[in-house]
């Protein structure tokens, strides 16, 4: 059987970035922790540089949707000890935006947005290495129309010189997406940002719910979700809408909707109600309910659902 290619070798650049290809007298080296000002000035960069990618004439043409790709190692650092802090740095990378957009308007340029949101999604990947960090933009999110390629700039540890390189939306199939790491937020027309309108998730984790896939592209990876909401909905793969209270399940074996669990601060308990085909509750059938009445059921810490026999889903407590 052939080994699984990773990401590198997938767009034909592991002997650039990865440790297989990293030149034999390359010197050992202590890779620096990535620090908060380190993902606030990378993010400042790559909107400078769509800027000039992009416009044209006098138009001022710009990303509005940055994946920013790290180590797990370094991505988890910041999840663990730095809760939060993503949404801050986001805060103030789009704070920098519109700064630098007003300059651009006050010398006659025309300024006009792609999109009406602001998306951020911070991710890790496998395949990065302790200190990689990497960026895919995006001119319209949640468009229905299929982009042919995505502009990605890479930079490898042990040269510190960016590559740029285009590829396809098959690759970022390896990404891991987390619910910490989404932040989405609307254009402000009058580019004055207002802080209080940014989606901030991890002021407050009220539980954790994890799953393992059997589908192909998923095999030994588990997919997390930190609830952050009294009342969420676990979804299957057509659905269609990115609140933060939604976990969707990227999988076919999912119903469109399949869960609602909800904290009752009364009692500070979950209870779950399904509209799946088939959910169990630790080995016990939950009853099968319409959307618009659901019936509740207790959903204690530590419990393991199965959705229609296939889909393993834990609720654990918060990690403190």
């Amino acid at each position: 059987m052939e080994p699984k290619s990773t990401f590198w070798q997938k767009i034909g650049l592991q002997d650039w970035f990865l440790p297989n290809g990293k030149p034999a007298n390359a010197a050992a080296e202590t890779i620096k922790a990535l620090t908060p000002d380190d993902v606030y000035l990378y993010i400042i960069e790559k909107f400078k540089e769509s800027i000039g990618q992009l416009s044209f004439a006098d138009r001022v043409v710009f990303y509005h949707e940055f994946i920013i790709s790290f180590n797990e190692e370094d991505y988890q650092e910041f999840i663990n000890n730095r809760s939060g802090l993503f949404g801050i740095i986001v805060n103030e990378s789009v704070k920098k935006f519109y700064e630098l957009l007003r300059e651009y308007q006050e010398v006659g340029k025309k300024v006009e947005p792609s999109s009406s949101k602001w998306v951020f999604r911070l991710v890790s990947h496998p395949d990065y290495a302790k200190g990689d960090k990497g960026f895919i933009g995006k001119l319209l999110p949640g468009s229905d129309k299929k982009e042919e390629n995505l502009r990605v700039t890479f930079i490898p540890r042990h040269t510190g010189v960016a590559q740029t390189l285009d590829i396809s939306n098959d690759i970022l199939k390896g990404f891991t997406y987390y619910s910490e790491g989404y932040y989405e937020l609307p254009y402000a027309y009058d580019l004055n940002h207002k802080e209080k309108e940014i989606d901030r998730p991890g002021d407050k984790i009220l539980a954790r719910l994890d799953t393992i896939m059997p589908d192909k592209q998923f095999v030994g990876r588990k997919v997390e979700f930190l609830i952050m909401d009294d009342d969420i909905v676990v979804s299957g793969n057509e659905e269609s809408r990115e609140e933060r209270a939604i976990f969707k399940v990227p999988s076919d074996w999912v119903n469109t909707p399949h869960l609602r669990v909800r904290l009752n601060k009364a009692d500070g308990k979950f209870y779950l109600a399904s509209f799946g085909e088939l959910t169990l509750i630790n080995e016990k059938e939950v009853p099968r309910s319409d959307v618009n009445a659901p019936q509740w059921v207790d959903l204690p810490f530590n419990s393991k659902i199965l959705l229609n026999g296939i889909i393993g889903i834990n609720l654990f407590k918060p990690e403190v």
